[in-house]
């Protein structure tokens, strides 16, 4: 860290570090850029990262999961905010006529795979767990209640009474197949919708659309649930009403069927028979409105939070496993470290070949994505990321920092390569104190100093 602060080229890497916003594992590149003049070959501008400090040049990793990169995490919650928010009150090329449409917020939770220790409230005050009179004993002598009032970030939380009685394999598999049991869903939804109007899908498809955006969420039990925007468009999205016919009621009437009604069937192997899955009985369906108790602001922020958020709060691991790692060397629970293991045991089943479970056992089997819209929802995150990158642009090009070219006469020849990532320990400390997070025991010691 001294060397660092004492280096005359340290004002730079501070400024690369800034550009960064604070990311946690930059990435390093080291490679060239020249800007020559299409009609005769002359060199306007050219870039090199050889001047840089230690010869590379430090860009964001962009990663979505808070766990690893706090600072990009950030960036991307609030670029799903924008998303979200813009489909429901207008903004980002969607008109604000949008918020007349009927909307809902809708959850789709996870079946029962056993009892698990859980935290209730009343009025502010912790109730007891699983209380039982008379409780019964499971096939393994453990008592199936549970008195204890337990706390907001007990690590008990989720994990099953009996972990022999719990069922793993459902539990696994449900993850695995929730992206498809999700695809039935919004098909089913849709041919209710119809059913409901009088038409056919080819005739809906005239008349409304169906619009989305969702993010899946894991619960402490280790299982996903997804959180769901629902809007009724006209027919080229969101830029036309819908017809009178398509009101909030006849939504919330077709997801409540469409929610009981689809399952998938988890294939049969030599042990076992096959599974049908099915969401829970518990759904919650939410009008949204400006003015209700459900507000596009606090839509917004519920579903970009858990955007940047995956397993972690399971307790498993946040990158991915081998098959040859020996679980006992993690620091796992019992019930994560079950859950994986399953993850493994059936990912060698020939039957799930397809679900590729070893490759997402750190994910508990879920292999889908975190956060999903249709394509007449709102913008796109790309189209966000274009609009930031050209307002930076614009803001070096202003400044100075670049050259002002016509990029119809100018030949851009660029050459990069990877030269690896993350910050060293007393890098990682003063990144730390340059963007004003605080430090980690980590960074501190580099993972095994003093």
């Amino acid at each position: 860290m001294i060397t660092r602060l004492n280096d005359r080229n340290y004002p730079r890497w501070a400024s690369q570090i800034h550009r960064t916003g604070g990311c946690r594992q930059p990435i390093h590149l080291r490679g060239r850029v020249l800007h020559v003049d299409r009609s005769t070959g002359r060199l306007l501008h050219s870039y090199t990262t050889a001047t840089e400090p230690d010869g590379v040049l430090r860009l964001p990793c962009k990663t979505r999961r808070a766990s690893r990169c706090p600072a990009c995490a950030e960036v991307y919650r609030a670029d799903t905010y924008h998303l979200i928010r813009a489909g429901l009150v207008g903004g980002k090329g969607v008109p604000p006529s949008v918020t007349a449409h009927p909307c809902l917020f809708v959850t789709l939770t996870a079946p029962s795979f056993g009892a698990v220790h859980t935290r209730r409230e009343k009025n502010g005050r912790p109730l007891p767990c699983r209380p039982r009179r008379d409780a019964e004993r499971c096939p393994h002598g453990r008592v199936m209640s549970c008195t204890a009032r337990h706390g907001a970030e007990e690590s008990c939380l989720g994990e099953p009474l009996c972990p022999d009685c719990y069922d793993y394999t459902g539990s696994v598999l449900f993850n695995a197949l929730a992206p498809q049991l999700w695809k039935y869903f919004t098909d089913a939804l849709r041919r209710r919708v119809a059913k409901a109007a009088g038409l056919t899908l080819r005739e809906l498809r005239t008349q409304c659309t169906i619009s989305f955006a969702k993010v899946a969420e894991y619960q402490r039990r280790g299982v996903v649930h997804f959180h769901a925007v629902i809007r009724l468009d006209g027919p080229d999205g969101p830029t036309f009403p819908p017809p009178a016919w398509a009101t909030a009621d006849l939504l919330a009437d077709a997801v409540r069927h469409a929610a009981h009604a689809v399952t998938v069937t988890a294939p049969a192997t030599v042990n076992e028979s096959a599974r049908v899955l099915r969401w829970g009985r518990q759904l919650d369906i939410r009008e949204i409105t400006l003015d209700g108790e459900l507000s596009d602001q606090a839509v917004a922020g519920y579903i970009a939070k858990y955007a940047t958020k995956a397993a972690e709060c399971v307790g498993t691991l946040d990158r991915r496993i081998n098959p040859l790692d020996d679980l006992a060397a993690f620091n796992l629970r019992d019930h994560p470290r079950r859950l994986i293991a399953e993850c493994m045991r059936l990912g060698a089943l020939d039957e799930y070949a397809d679900l590729r479970l070893t490759q997402w056992a750190h994910m508990l089997g879920f292999r889908g994505h975190f956060s999903t819209r249709s394509r007449h929802y709102s913008t796109t995150m790309g189209a966000i990321r274009d609009e930031r990158r050209d307002h930076a642009r614009t803001e070096e090009i202003t400044t100075g920092r670049l050259p002002l070219f016509d990029e119809d006469t100018v030949l851009v020849i660029s050459h990069w390569e990877y030269a690896g990532k993350g910050l060293s320990a007393g890098d990682a400390l003063l990144a730390a104190l340059l963007s004003g997070d605080p430090p980690s025991p980590v960074s501190l010691d580099g993972g095994g100093g003093r």
